[in-house]
């Protein structure tokens, strides 16, 4: 099937009458005519019924018309987006974005990067630990925002952008929310079910701690994102641990805990020695002189 067959079905099903939509199409009638009878024959039967004064598509033909609309729809604005690419009118980037970290900071670097290109096409995709970093090996995106990947792959470059707390969070009528106090001792989780995070990246450090100080949580649930988890917790299936800048619910609270100082730092990441299009690095840079403080963090140590 080719676009042009497609072209002049759409002018036939709009005019019902070939000579008016050959005129349309700019070719001659043979031509529309001898188009529309391969298509027919490519789709497997009719597609208009053709009478001297009342010419109409037929079932084949009507159930056909808004499938081949869309397809010729779709062709064009992918010839569009070609043509404007090419003319640097738009500029195309794709990027991963963990998880575990709230879209929300950053905004004011895509504002300035929306300001600094305007034609700029972003993707963002959200995945886990494992799922940036094969979306960077594969090449399916430029830049990763995430927290700590360890040393998963050594061709990673990273630049750190600030460091934050890990906190409790509980629902907003859980008994350690209800005390008149802003922090949590690690003996006080002893008998709580733990909703644990699938592929998060503090959780092997966070277990390492909790197993210092003596303390082997029960899991409860286990979910991916901050969403979930705040889910599970307006429903009161137990207490969580989160980042300090992760999602907030009116339906809970928030505490410290006394006895465990653990944080993580939150980084861009790309490809070493990749190739980076302007836009991806002026992203970066954006990234890398945004300043976080306003969101209660620090600078990364």
């Amino acid at each position: 099937m080719e676009m042009q067959q497609v072209r002049y079905f759409l002018a036939l099903s709009s005019t019902l009458n070939f000579t008016r939509a050959a005129e349309e199409c700019n070719v001659t009638q043979p031509a529309l005519t001898r188009a529309i009878k391969t298509l027919e024959e490519e789709l497997g039967g009719e597609l208009l019924r053709r009478e001297r004064q009342h010419s109409h598509l037929t079932e084949l033909g009507r159930r056909m018309l808004p499938l081949l609309q869309q397809c010729y729809d779709a062709a064009t604005s992918a010839k569009s987006l070609a043509k404007a690419v090419q003319s640097s009118d738009v500029a195309p980037l794709n990027v991963t974005i963990s998880n575990s970290i709230n879209i929300a900071l950053l905004v004011s670097p895509f504002t300035e990067l929306f300001r600094a290109y305007p034609g700029v096409h972003l993707k963002i995709n959200r995945g886990s630990p494992t799922a940036v970093i094969g979306a960077l090996k594969n090449g399916e995106v430029e830049l990763a925002v995430a927290g700590p990947l360890g040393q998963a792959w050594d061709r990673l470059d990273t630049w750190p952008l600030f460091q934050e707390g890990i906190e409790l969070v509980v629902n907003a009528d859980h008994p350690l929310a209800r005390r008149n106090e802003a922090d949590v001792a690690l003996s006080q989780l002893a008998a709580e079910p733990v909703l644990s995070r699938i592929d998060w990246e503090t959780s092997e450090e966070l277990s390492r701690c909790l197993s210092a100080k003596g303390l082997a949580p029960r899991t409860a649930h286990e979910v991916e994102t901050d969403h979930d988890l705040l889910a599970l917790l307006e429903a009161n299936a137990g207490v969580g641990f989160v980042s300090m800048t992760a999602l907030r619910s009116p339906n809970t609270r928030r505490l410290k805990l006394r006895d465990l100082d653990i944080s993580r730092i939150v980084a861009v990441y790309a490809v070493a020695g990749r190739h980076r299009s302007p836009v991806a690095t002026t992203l970066l840079n954006l990234l890398r002189s945004t300043d976080w403080s306003s969101f209660g963090v620090s600078e990364p140590a």
